[in-house]
């Protein structure tokens, strides 16, 4: 399972709220929503995310084996 954990966190480190990418950077609220479900996203989106963040893809997602969990 694709978990966007990660997000968050780059997001508590960079000081950058959902609000700030709402507003300022035009991330849909539909899409944060998504990030929050881990529903799938497109790689178009996480290169967006990682040129917003400044930051590389591991930042923005990892794998998790639900069959370990």
């Amino acid at each position: 399972m694709i978990s966007y954990e990660p997000f968050y966190l780059t997001l508590k480190e960079k000081g950058i709220t959902t609000y700030k990418l709402i507003t300022y950077y035009g991330i849909s609220r539909s899409l944060i929503d998504r990030l929050k479900h881990n529903k799938p996203i497109s790689t178009v989106t996480i290169n967006d995310l990682c040129q917003i963040l400044d930051c590389e893809v591991q930042n923005i997602l990892c794998y998790k084996n639900e069959s370990n969990t």
